[in-house]
């Protein structure tokens, strides 16, 4: 037996150096995962947003939640106060009040979403050409925004209304007419200061071509502004309309709509006020939701305002 093995022969058994613990896993945190967490962890945005499910539910729900017919007449029973089998009245038509408010969610929600995404759309489209590309065609189209820039927008909207006619869709097309260009703007001024990024200035030095520059590199880094002012402007857009039918040139009078009820509540002020007073609690309601949702969605999408 060699010297080696017979030391190790009387040294016992070998020690062996325990094993180092295993580091505990690293959660990832994604970008999307910051943003949620941010808004989540803002009590007025998570507010908006249960106010905003409370409207989307009603809309989708109304002919179940509804107890009587919108549109149902019953002249024997009319300017019934709030309480036995309509639970907020009837109307000077004997129309039920509960009835017409949560089918009025319906257009409030047709019209407010639509008409801001119709405006994001274009507006979309135009910032990103006038940010990216600049001088002549950013002249050209921001001059063409200021001209709709010079115009009130509920009397930019009538005079579209009374050319197309009442309805639902003229009135989501006026206010989309008249709000693309605030997007415009906004999108237009994100790109300016990012056109010139490293990562933009890198992919063109690759050979990158317009369209991918855009929509890879320079929108989804801009947009963020653009988010937020439609999620903030839907309860600009639902009060458009609202006003617009409160002047009688938005959807038709018979149509169940929170505009039209007050329209209808006006002669009634100061003597039946219930009529006047539940159709505003609704608007009031939905303007804060949507205000809450888009002030959180801003501050959760840029920290710094925070």
């Amino acid at each position: 037996m060699s010297e080696l093995t017979k030391s190790t022969a009387g040294a016992g058994p070998v020690q062996t150096a325990p094993a180092a613990p295993a580091e505990p896993a690293i959660a990832r945190v994604t970008q999307w995962g910051e943003i949620r967490h941010r808004f989540l962890a803002n009590k007025l945005a998570v507010i908006g947003l249960v106010l905003v499910a409370l409207l989307f539910l009603t809309a989708i729900f109304a002919p179940l939640l509804s107890p009587h017919d919108p549109y149902a007449q019953d002249l024997t029973n009319t300017l019934q106060g709030p309480g036995g089998d309509h639970l907020l009245g009837t109307d000077a038509l004997g129309r039920d009040q509960l009835s017409r408010i949560l089918y009025g969610s319906r257009i409030a929600v047709v019209v407010g979403l639509a008409s801001i995404f119709l405006a994001c759309v274009i507006g979309i489209v135009v910032g990103a050409l006038a940010g990216y590309f600049g001088r002549g065609t950013d002249s050209v189209l921001m001059r063409i925004a200021d001209v709709f820039f010079a115009f009130p927008l509920l009397i930019g909207a009538i005079v579209i209304i009374i050319v197309m006619g009442r309805g639902v869709t003229p009135v989501i097309i006026s206010l989309a007419v008249f709000s693309w260009p605030t997007v415009s703007r906004l999108l237009r001024s994100s790109i300016l200061s990012v056109r010139e990024a490293d990562y933009v200035l890198a992919a063109r030095a690759l050979g990158a071509n317009t369209r991918r520059i855009i929509l890879r590199h320079i929108l989804p880094n801009s947009i963020a502004a653009v988010m937020a002012y439609a999620a903030f402007n839907v309860g600009g857009a639902i009060v458009a309309e609202a006003s617009l039918s409160f002047l009688g040139v938005g959807v038709s009078p018979e149509v169940p709509e929170w505009g039209n009820m007050l329209a209808a509540a006006k002669d009634f002020m100061g003597v039946k006020d219930y009529l006047w007073t539940y159709p505003s609690i609704a608007i009031v309601l939905t303007v804060l939701g949507f205000v809450f949702v888009g002030d959180g969605l801003r501050d959760a999408l840029d920290p710094k305002l925070r």
